[in-house]
């Protein structure tokens, strides 16, 4: 078992009485996840407190299962401070997509720390992007940058489709914030992984350009 980072155990931790909460309380629950009809009354705390709120324990367990694998990564490379920004932007930002692509969609809710696990898991990709991943049920390791081009393509496909009941465009927009601010913090990557930050490109350039051709 890896030692975590005390700025991995708060977050965790936060999560998890957070989530806790909102499982005993559906008050709570229901004031402070993202809904578009309350952020667009001016609630707009939503925005935050929804990334630390769970809709069961499954799946508050595999967002904080991934956050364990690859928090130690990022922080051993950026720092914690770098991490903490990383982790909440992405926050901010998944959930900032969500209110763009849904902003007519008054009923529309939704919780999860998705958003800021995925740009922590984007972040680690570009830093480490010939690791191995695993899929779950598959025991064939994929490239770390292979597994992060075909997500973001399934998570467009998922926005297309509006298939199940996932916050694609949150993890769409987590993935872009820590695409992105990993970049500005290692600005080496760009002499040092070129190839792979044109490829993780990819993805983001082709939903701008489906948005455009109101195709999603």
């Amino acid at each position: 078992m890896q030692n975590l980072h005390l700025a991995t155990i708060v977050i965790i931790a936060a999560n998890i009485i957070i989530s806790l909460k909102g499982f005993s309380d559906f008050t709570f629950f229901e004031k402070y996840k993202f809904n578009v009809a309350g952020i667009r009354r001016g609630e707009q705390i939503r925005m935050f407190t929804s990334g630390f709120l769970h809709v069961d324990y499954t799946h508050l367990f595999f967002n904080m299962l991934t956050l364990y694998f690859f928090a130690n990564v990022v922080i051993g490379s950026v720092g914690a401070v770098k991490f903490i920004i990383i982790y909440l932007l992405s926050l901010l930002v998944g959930n900032l997509l969500s209110f763009y692509f849904h902003k007519e969609e008054y009923h529309y809710s939704a919780v999860g720390a998705s958003g800021a696990v995925t740009g922590v898991l984007y972040s680690a990709i570009l830093l480490f992007p010939d690791m191995s991943l695993y899929l779950f049920f598959i025991p064939i390791p994929i490239p770390a940058w292979i597994f992060g081009l075909l997500y973001l393509l399934y998570s467009i496909y998922g926005m297309r489709s509006r298939m199940g009941n996932i916050g694609h465009d949150a993890h769409f927009g987590g993935a872009i914030a820590g695409y992105l601010l990993t970049i500005s913090f290692v600005p080496s990557l760009l002499q040092t992984s070129l190839w792979i930050v044109a490829i993780l490109a990819g993805p983001i350039i082709l939903l701008f350009i489906l948005h455009k051709m109101n195709k999603i």
